[in-house]
């Protein structure tokens, strides 16, 4: 398939890849907290005919250095843009943090169709880098709406060690779990309330994801929207990690620094698996995945 390829540089830096033969449908595609512009990603989603566009929504001139009080609004001007390029149906499809952020921005946005939460949460976290002052303590949302910061669990960063010791990567989600049980008051204010949200909702998770308890999470948010009758599909591999991989995309890069659980077979078994559901939910007309 022909794919145009427009690189962006306002409202953000993206790039827009364009199908010669589209199919009415449109997705913002958002890394997590790499802050890259997903460009591999984003055409393997053009190749199956959807207007794919992949943002940078932190780390660009005129952005907040970290995850830092980013506005949703960031993501609304996405959807605005597909929009403009004819898009009649309208996903997001999140990995980790920007997963957080695809939650969010449905939670918010009814123009939302779809979204596609990959090793998500169910929980408003705290920042991840500094913000537009250059400060990162103390802790802030990662997130804003109408200029106003959305509740938030803060790490912490007292007690926590890493089980691992010497210099190799570091598995972070007993830092997650810590910090929720000693902001536990908190948890009620800082819940995703997906309930809210119009899309179709699909999560992709792995019971072996080590940066953050991403499968406890999707339960959760599937079970809020399962109490309101809301659609909602869970894709799950127990083996799998922090980093599902779709066909064609290859095994992710090694970390240095984070230890992401799963193996490259799982995740890409999780990732297979996924693909289908993933289609049926962003193309009009093609079957969804099964409830879970």
């Amino acid at each position: 398939m022909i794919i145009v390829e427009h690189e962006l540089r306002t409202p953000w830096e993206a790039v827009l890849m364009e199908p010669a033969v589209g199919n009415g449908t449109g997705v913002v595609v958002l890394a997590g907290s790499s802050g890259r512009v997903d460009r591999q990603r984003a055409r393997l989603l053009a190749e199956q005919g959807l207007l794919a566009l992949a943002i940078r929504w932190f780390g660009g001139p005129g952005q907040p250095a970290g995850i830092c009080e980013v506005p949703l609004e960031t993501f609304i001007a996405a959807v605005d843009l597909l929009q403009s390029r004819g898009a009649e149906r309208v996903g997001i499809l999140g990995w980790s943090k920007g997963a957080e952020a695809a939650l969010l921005t449905a939670v918010y946005e009814p123009r939302v169709n779809a979204v596609v939460a990959i090793s998500p949460t169910s929980l408003v976290w705290c920042n991840v880098g500094p913000g537009l002052d250059g400060r990162d303590r103390p802790y802030r949302s990662s997130w804003t709406w109408r200029g106003q910061p959305l509740p938030f669990i803060p790490m912490d960063g007292d007690s926590w060690q890493p089980v691992e010791r010497g210099d190799g990567p570091v598995a972070i989600r007993g830092w997650y779990e810590l910090s929720e049980r000693t902001h536990a008051r908190r948890l009620d204010g800082a819940a995703i309330p997906v309930e809210k949200a119009s899309a179709d909702i699909l999560l992709v998770a792995g019971g072996d994801d080590t940066m953050w308890p991403s499968l406890r999470y999707a339960e959760q948010l599937a079970a809020r929207r399962r109490a309101v009758d809301a659609p909602v599909h869970l894709v799950t591999r127990d083996d799998a990690g922090h980093r599902p991989r779709f066909p064609g995309e290859g095994p992710a890069a090694p970390s240095k620094t984070f230890a992401y659980g799963g193996t490259a077979r799982s995740d890409a078994l999780l990732g297979e698996e996924a693909w289908a559901p993933i289609l049926g939910l962003l193309h009009p007309g093609q079957t969804k995945a099964n409830s879970r």
